[in-house]
């Protein structure tokens, strides 16, 4: 069990495995690779974080946004180098997505593909080269990235899949969970497929892991990002909720007697939801009529 220490209170995140230091295989996390000469052209012009001015060898949250400034995607994009950027995908379909980008190809001398020959693994444990944004290149292919904020150290590797060895690693599903929670409890949120094209990046609070920029030039959704940025238009946020019990995505939120959102992820007894920034502070915050606490979300996990 992590405990993490506020001004105010002991906020307890979920307990982790047993023995949470081997690694175990990341369910979910799928990768996306656009390889080419114009690769980053391409990801800075398309993504809504500053890929152009991120360094080789780095990384940083970033996501794909509809016209109207939804969140389509949210993922971590590796600049591998100058004709190698990967997208890192905890949620979404990578050959879906790679279907939606090659519309937007034109003449870019670049190819969009997913990787299933690649897979994640997770320790909750520091890596001895991977800090901040920097990747962390190993032997045999792998690379390792900083995943750990205010609750922990976490570890996350993308290497090749060895069927023999990531069989017999098996599904952990406790530290999967653990895992799940710890990005939630970041304020990352985990957008299933009910949550897609539903929510801005101000909405969703990525200016918390600067996912997002509102200084480079033109990409799709930026008109809106930059609008409400600029206007202070932004009146909702990511709210951390634990309740009781296990939590349900989609679960009608309440503050007072006021229908105010719902529940967007959930990871057991955690929950992210969007709701008003102004709210009564008195006010009972309910889930599905069960009352919940909000919890301060954990720092740490920009780059």
């Amino acid at each position: 069990m992590i405990l993490v220490f506020t001004t105010l209170q002991v906020y307890v995140l979920p307990p982790m495995p047993d023995n949470p230091n081997p690694v175990f295989a990341l369910e979910g996390q799928r990768l996306l690779a656009l390889e080419g000469p114009d690769a980053v052209r391409f990801a800075h012009a398309q993504f809504m974080s500053d890929v152009a001015g991120l360094g080789d060898g780095q990384w940083q949250w970033s996501g794909w946004l509809a016209p109207k400034g939804r969140v389509l995607a949210l993922f971590a994009l590796l600049r591998l180098d100058a004709q190698r950027v990967w997208l890192l995908l905890p949620d979404a379909d990578p050959e879906a997505l790679a279907a939606q980008l090659r519309r937007f190809l034109f003449r870019s001398k670049l190819a969009i593909a997913a990787r299933p020959d690649l897979s994640a693994s997770g320790a909750f444990a520091a890596h001895a080269q991977a800090s901040g944004a920097t990747i962390a290149m190993e032997d045999a292919g792998s690379i390792a990235l900083d995943a750990g904020g205010d609750g922990g150290p976490r570890t996350l590797w993308i290497a090749p899949s060895r069927t023999g060895t990531d069989a017999a690693m098996g599904v952990d599903a406790a530290a999967n969970a653990a895992w799940r929670a710890c990005d939630l409890a970041h304020g990352l949120p985990r957008l299933g497929d009910d949550q897609v094209d539903r929510w801005t990046p101000q909405q969703l609070s990525l200016d918390r892991l600067r996912a997002y920029s509102v200084k480079k030039g033109c990409y799709p959704g930026q008109e809106i990002v930059a609008r409400t940025h600029f206007l202070g238009q932004a009146k909702r946020g990511l709210v951390l909720l634990e309740g009781d019990a296990p939590l349900a995505p989609g679960g009608a939120v309440h503050v007072g007697d006021a229908a105010s959102g719902n529940v967007a992820c959930t990871a057991g007894m955690l929950a992210l939801a969007v709701l008003p920034l102004e709210r009564g502070a008195a006010a009972a915050i309910t889930v599905d009529g069960a009352v919940v606490r909000e919890r301060p979300l954990l720092g740490g996990l920009a780059r």
